[in-house]
């Protein structure tokens, strides 16, 4: 699986290091991988990426494009926390189904099948399909720096954040969305009628701005969209967009 980068963290400290930083809950990793983000103090997405296990270090599974930032902001935060991290050539693969005996269901959503670490082959299909089917946001594409809200993201749908594990990063904002706000804005699954390119604003009847269309695939999408605003058909370009049944 290409796009992905792959370090290793090692030390005695890396689970508490990890614990105090991420979204998720690190002991998960006693059931498997545990999918989660690193956080601006604002609250604002930084990079998403897998926690994997592998008997005492622990894998970190980040999109390409987000990595570098991310190594850096980790050992930004290091200080003197007994922890290494350094890269690996760890090609990652993935699979439909079940997982086989070494692999890892993928903990963001069923239809997305296993994930591997151990060198073994991974199984073709349209993950763009079956991502954009069910909604899962991808760092870098749909997920940006700076700018993303985790919530707004569906994080809590699809297990990338917990709520009960304490302070990290980013959590005094992530709770108060939870339950001091009502969501007006997020990411939704939409019908896509032609194409636009990534980025395309979603124009709503009477030429207001609804939102963004990114990733789109056999007909449905990924738009961020005001919910105010997403009502009947809109536009993306040359684009008919709907939010999806």
């Amino acid at each position: 699986m290409s796009g992905r980068t792959v370090f290793r963290m090692t030390g005695e400290d890396a689970r508490d290091f990890l614990q105090n930083l991420v979204t998720n809950d690190v002991n998960r990793l006693e059931d498997g991988i545990v999918w989660t983000a690193l956080l601006t103090p604002q609250g604002k997405y930084l990079a998403d990426f897998f926690l994997v296990p592998e008997g005492e270090a622990i894998l970190l599974d980040a999109p390409e494009v987000l990595a570098a930032g991310l190594a850096q902001r980790l050992k930004m935060y290091k200080l003197r926390s007994k922890v290494v991290i350094e890269p690996t050539d760890i090609v990652p693969a993935r699979g439909l189904g079940d997982a086989p005996d070494g692999a890892f269901a993928d903990p963001r959503h069923p239809a997305l099948g296993w994930r591997a670490y151990d060198g073994r082959r991974g199984e073709a299909a349209d993950w763009d399909a079956l991502r954009v089917a069910h909604c899962v946001p991808e760092g870098g594409i749909e997920l940006q720096p700076n700018d993303t809200y985790p919530l707004e993201a569906g994080f809590e749908r699809l297990h990338g954040v917990d709520f009960k594990k304490g302070c990290y990063v980013g959590q005094e904002v992530t709770a108060r969305m939870k339950h001091k706000t009502e969501l007006k804005k997020g990411f939704r699954s939409v019908s896509v009628e032609g194409a636009a390119p990534v980025g395309t604003e979603i124009v709503a009847e009477g030429g207001k701005i609804a939102g963004v269309l990114f990733s789109q695939s056999g007909g449905k999408g990924i738009a961020y969209l005001r919910f105010d605003r997403a009502k009947g058909p809109m536009s993306a370009g040359g684009a008919v967009v709907s939010l999806a049944d």
